[in-house]
Protein backbone atom coordinates (compact mmCIF):
# COMPACT_ATOMS: atom_id res chain seq x y z
CA UNK A 1 0.00 0.00 0.00
CA UNK A 2 2.88 2.37 0.70
CA UNK A 3 4.18 1.64 -2.80
CA UNK A 4 0.79 2.79 -4.10
CA UNK A 5 1.26 6.16 -2.39
CA UNK A 6 -0.94 5.48 0.63
CA UNK A 7 0.00 6.73 4.08
CA UNK A 8 -0.24 3.92 6.64
CA UNK A 9 -0.68 4.58 10.33
CA UNK A 10 -1.10 2.42 13.40
CA UNK A 11 -2.93 3.85 16.41
CA UNK A 12 -3.11 1.75 19.58
CA UNK A 13 -3.79 2.43 23.24
CA UNK A 14 -1.18 -0.17 24.15
CA UNK A 15 2.21 1.04 25.35
CA UNK A 16 5.15 0.93 22.95
CA UNK A 17 6.87 -2.11 24.47
CA UNK A 18 3.73 -4.25 24.26
CA UNK A 19 2.95 -2.96 20.76
CA UNK A 20 6.45 -3.91 19.60
CA UNK A 21 6.18 -7.38 21.15
CA UNK A 22 2.84 -8.14 19.46
CA UNK A 23 3.70 -6.60 16.10
CA UNK A 24 7.05 -8.38 15.84
CA UNK A 25 5.29 -11.68 16.49
CA UNK A 26 2.51 -11.04 13.97
CA UNK A 27 4.21 -8.93 11.29
CA UNK A 28 7.91 -9.61 11.76
CA UNK A 29 10.93 -7.77 13.15
CA UNK A 30 10.73 -5.17 10.38
CA UNK A 31 7.10 -4.23 11.08
CA UNK A 32 8.01 -0.55 11.56
CA UNK A 33 8.82 -0.35 7.85
CA UNK A 34 5.17 -1.11 7.05
CA UNK A 35 3.91 2.11 8.64
CA UNK A 36 4.59 5.79 8.13
CA UNK A 37 3.23 6.74 11.55
CA UNK A 38 2.94 4.64 14.72
CA UNK A 39 1.11 6.05 17.73
CA UNK A 40 1.14 4.09 21.00
CA UNK A 41 -0.49 4.85 24.36
CA UNK A 42 -3.01 6.82 22.31
CA UNK A 43 -5.56 6.62 25.13
CA UNK A 44 -8.52 6.23 22.79
CA UNK A 45 -11.24 7.48 22.61
CA UNK A 46 -9.70 10.64 24.10
CA UNK A 47 -7.19 10.73 21.24
CA UNK A 48 -10.01 11.82 18.93
CA UNK A 49 -11.94 14.09 21.30
CA UNK A 50 -9.21 15.96 23.21
CA UNK A 51 -7.72 19.22 21.97
CA UNK A 52 -3.90 19.44 21.53
CA UNK A 53 -3.05 21.13 24.82
CA UNK A 54 -4.97 18.46 26.74
CA UNK A 55 -3.01 15.60 25.23
CA UNK A 56 0.08 16.55 23.19
CA UNK A 57 2.20 14.08 21.28
CA UNK A 58 5.36 12.89 23.01
CA UNK A 59 8.54 11.35 21.63
CA UNK A 60 9.94 8.09 23.00
CA UNK A 61 13.44 7.15 24.14
CA UNK A 62 13.85 3.42 24.80
CA UNK A 63 10.08 3.10 25.21
CA UNK A 64 9.99 5.90 27.79
CA UNK A 65 7.94 9.02 27.05
CA UNK A 66 9.67 12.39 27.07
CA UNK A 67 8.19 14.58 29.80
CA UNK A 68 7.59 17.55 27.52
CA UNK A 69 4.86 17.41 24.91
CA UNK A 70 5.38 18.46 21.29
CA UNK A 71 3.82 21.75 20.15
CA UNK A 72 2.95 20.12 16.80
CA UNK A 73 3.52 16.98 14.76
CA UNK A 74 5.98 17.84 12.02
CA UNK A 75 7.13 14.53 10.52
CA UNK A 76 6.30 10.82 10.35
CA UNK A 77 7.64 8.52 13.05
CA UNK A 78 6.78 6.71 16.28
CA UNK A 79 5.02 8.81 18.91
CA UNK A 80 3.12 8.38 22.15
CA UNK A 81 -0.25 9.80 23.30
CA UNK A 82 -1.30 12.69 21.03
CA UNK A 83 -4.47 14.04 19.51
CA UNK A 84 -6.43 13.97 16.26
CA UNK A 85 -6.02 17.68 15.29
CA UNK A 86 -2.21 17.50 15.18
CA UNK A 87 -2.32 14.18 13.33
CA UNK A 88 -4.78 15.68 10.85
CA UNK A 89 -2.38 18.54 10.12
CA UNK A 90 0.49 16.11 9.51
CA UNK A 91 -1.66 14.03 7.15
CA UNK A 92 -2.53 17.19 5.21
CA UNK A 93 1.18 17.90 4.79
CA UNK A 94 2.07 14.32 3.82
CA UNK A 95 -0.75 13.91 1.29
CA UNK A 96 -0.81 17.47 -0.04
CA UNK A 97 -4.59 17.47 0.36
CA UNK A 98 -6.63 19.98 2.40
CA UNK A 99 -8.95 17.21 3.64
CA UNK A 100 -7.19 13.84 3.41
CA UNK A 101 -9.46 10.81 3.34
CA UNK A 102 -8.76 8.17 5.96
CA UNK A 103 -10.05 4.58 6.14
CA UNK A 104 -9.65 3.51 9.76
CA UNK A 105 -9.99 -0.11 10.91
CA UNK A 106 -10.99 -0.94 14.47
CA UNK A 107 -12.74 -3.59 16.53
CA UNK A 108 -14.08 -1.38 19.33
CA UNK A 109 -17.15 0.80 18.92
CA UNK A 110 -16.25 2.86 21.99
CA UNK A 111 -12.53 3.38 21.33
CA UNK A 112 -12.25 3.17 17.54
CA UNK A 113 -15.31 3.50 15.36
CA UNK A 114 -17.53 6.00 17.19
CA UNK A 115 -14.85 8.61 18.01
CA UNK A 116 -13.08 8.29 14.65
CA UNK A 117 -16.38 8.83 12.84
CA UNK A 118 -17.86 11.56 15.03
CA UNK A 119 -14.75 13.59 15.89
CA UNK A 120 -12.31 12.68 13.12
CA UNK A 121 -14.87 12.43 10.29
CA UNK A 122 -12.99 9.37 9.06
CA UNK A 123 -14.37 6.47 7.07
CA UNK A 124 -14.42 3.53 9.48
CA UNK A 125 -14.33 -0.23 8.98
CA UNK A 126 -15.67 -2.17 11.95
CA UNK A 127 -14.04 -5.55 12.46
CA UNK A 128 -16.87 -7.74 13.79
CA UNK A 129 -15.71 -11.30 14.43
CA UNK A 130 -19.28 -12.23 15.46
CA UNK A 131 -20.12 -12.30 11.75
CA UNK A 132 -18.27 -15.62 11.53
CA UNK A 133 -20.53 -16.98 14.27
CA UNK A 134 -23.58 -16.00 12.22
CA UNK A 135 -23.02 -17.84 8.98
CA UNK A 136 -20.29 -15.77 7.31
CA UNK A 137 -17.53 -18.18 6.22
CA UNK A 138 -13.94 -17.74 7.31
CA UNK A 139 -11.52 -16.33 4.78
CA UNK A 140 -9.38 -18.69 2.70
CA UNK A 141 -6.30 -17.27 4.42
CA UNK A 142 -7.70 -18.07 7.88
CA UNK A 143 -8.56 -21.62 6.86
CA UNK A 144 -5.08 -22.07 5.40
CA UNK A 145 -3.45 -20.73 8.57
CA UNK A 146 -5.48 -23.10 10.73
CA UNK A 147 -4.27 -26.01 8.61
CA UNK A 148 -0.66 -25.04 9.37
CA UNK A 149 -0.94 -24.78 13.16
CA UNK A 150 1.23 -26.70 15.60
CA UNK A 151 0.85 -30.46 16.01
CA UNK A 152 -2.00 -31.64 18.23
CA UNK A 153 0.30 -32.55 21.13
CA UNK A 154 1.60 -28.96 21.29
CA UNK A 155 -1.80 -27.26 21.39
CA UNK A 156 -3.42 -25.90 24.53
CA UNK A 157 -5.12 -28.53 26.68
CA UNK A 158 -8.57 -26.99 26.14
CA UNK A 159 -8.40 -26.95 22.34
CA UNK A 160 -10.52 -29.55 20.62
CA UNK A 161 -12.56 -30.25 23.78
CA UNK A 162 -15.77 -28.63 22.67
CA UNK A 163 -14.99 -25.06 23.71
CA UNK A 164 -16.60 -22.37 21.57
CA UNK A 165 -14.59 -19.96 19.48
CA UNK A 166 -14.84 -16.27 20.47
CA UNK A 167 -17.07 -15.62 17.46
CA UNK A 168 -19.52 -18.44 18.15
CA UNK A 169 -23.15 -17.52 18.75
CA UNK A 170 -24.54 -17.55 22.29
CA UNK A 171 -27.26 -20.03 23.21
CA UNK A 172 -28.30 -17.75 26.07
CA UNK A 173 -28.29 -14.35 24.36
CA UNK A 174 -28.92 -15.32 20.76
CA UNK A 175 -27.72 -13.38 17.74
CA UNK A 176 -25.35 -10.44 18.12
CA UNK A 177 -27.26 -8.66 15.36
CA UNK A 178 -30.97 -9.45 15.80
CA UNK A 179 -33.07 -9.73 18.96
CA UNK A 180 -36.41 -11.51 19.30
CA UNK A 181 -38.99 -9.52 21.28
CA UNK A 182 -42.56 -10.19 22.26
CA UNK A 183 -44.62 -7.03 22.67
CA UNK A 184 -47.07 -6.78 25.56
CA UNK A 185 -50.36 -8.42 24.64
CA UNK A 186 -48.86 -9.91 21.49
CA UNK A 187 -48.15 -13.63 21.25
CA UNK A 188 -45.97 -13.26 18.17
CA UNK A 189 -42.26 -12.53 18.46
CA UNK A 190 -40.83 -9.62 16.47
CA UNK A 191 -37.28 -9.28 15.19
CA UNK A 192 -35.44 -6.09 16.14
CA UNK A 193 -31.89 -4.95 15.50
CA UNK A 194 -29.76 -5.15 18.63
CA UNK A 195 -28.17 -2.01 20.03
CA UNK A 196 -24.77 -3.25 18.86
CA UNK A 197 -26.05 -3.82 15.32
CA UNK A 198 -27.72 -0.40 15.26
CA UNK A 199 -24.43 1.26 16.27
CA UNK A 200 -22.53 -0.61 13.55
CA UNK A 201 -24.97 0.65 10.90
CA UNK A 202 -24.97 4.20 12.30
CA UNK A 203 -21.29 4.89 12.95
CA UNK A 204 -19.26 2.63 10.66
CA UNK A 205 -18.85 2.78 6.90
CA UNK A 206 -18.77 -1.00 6.51
CA UNK A 207 -18.18 -4.16 8.55
CA UNK A 208 -15.93 -7.19 8.00
CA UNK A 209 -15.27 -10.29 10.13
CA UNK A 210 -11.48 -9.95 9.76
CA UNK A 211 -8.89 -8.02 7.76
CA UNK A 212 -7.93 -11.30 6.07
CA UNK A 213 -11.22 -11.20 4.15
CA UNK A 214 -10.13 -8.14 2.17
CA UNK A 215 -6.32 -8.42 2.19
CA UNK A 216 -6.08 -9.78 -1.36
CA UNK A 217 -8.56 -7.38 -2.98
CA UNK A 218 -7.33 -4.57 -5.27
CA UNK A 219 -7.01 -1.11 -3.74
CA UNK A 220 -9.71 0.27 -6.04
CA UNK A 221 -12.28 -2.38 -5.06
CA UNK A 222 -15.65 -0.76 -4.35
CA UNK A 223 -17.33 -2.04 -1.20
CA UNK A 224 -21.00 -1.71 -0.24
CA UNK A 225 -21.48 0.78 2.57
CA UNK A 226 -24.06 1.36 5.26
CA UNK A 227 -26.70 3.96 4.52
CA UNK A 228 -30.09 4.84 6.06
CA UNK A 229 -31.48 4.71 2.52
CA UNK A 230 -30.36 1.10 1.97
CA UNK A 231 -31.44 -2.24 3.49
CA UNK A 232 -29.84 -3.20 6.81
CA UNK A 233 -28.03 -6.03 5.03
CA UNK A 234 -25.99 -3.56 2.94
CA UNK A 235 -22.52 -2.74 4.25
CA UNK A 236 -21.32 -6.18 5.31
CA UNK A 237 -18.46 -7.88 3.47
CA UNK A 238 -18.19 -10.59 2.19
CA UNK A 239 -21.89 -11.00 2.99
CA UNK A 240 -24.43 -10.17 5.71
CA UNK A 241 -24.90 -12.38 8.79
CA UNK A 242 -27.60 -15.06 8.50
CA UNK A 243 -29.77 -13.46 11.19
CA UNK A 244 -30.01 -10.20 9.21
CA UNK A 245 -30.78 -12.05 5.99
CA UNK A 246 -33.60 -13.95 7.72
CA UNK A 247 -34.95 -10.74 9.23
CA UNK A 248 -34.99 -9.03 5.83
CA UNK A 249 -37.13 -11.86 4.45
CA UNK A 250 -39.89 -11.00 6.95
CA UNK A 251 -39.91 -7.24 6.37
Amino acid sequence: MKNAGKVLLLITSSHSDYCRLVCEYILGKDFEELFDIIITNALKPGFFSCVPHQRPFRTLVNDVEESEGLPSLDKPGWYSQGNWPHLHELLKTMTGKPEPKVAYFGDSMRSDVFPATVFGKWETVMVVEEMEGDGVPKSDAAVSNEAQVEPQEKRGKFEGQGMKSPSAGSNQWGSYFVDMRRMEGDEEEHQKLTWCCHCIHTYSTMAIPSVEHIADLPLDYKFPRFSPDKPSTTGYYPRPPDSLLKRSEHL
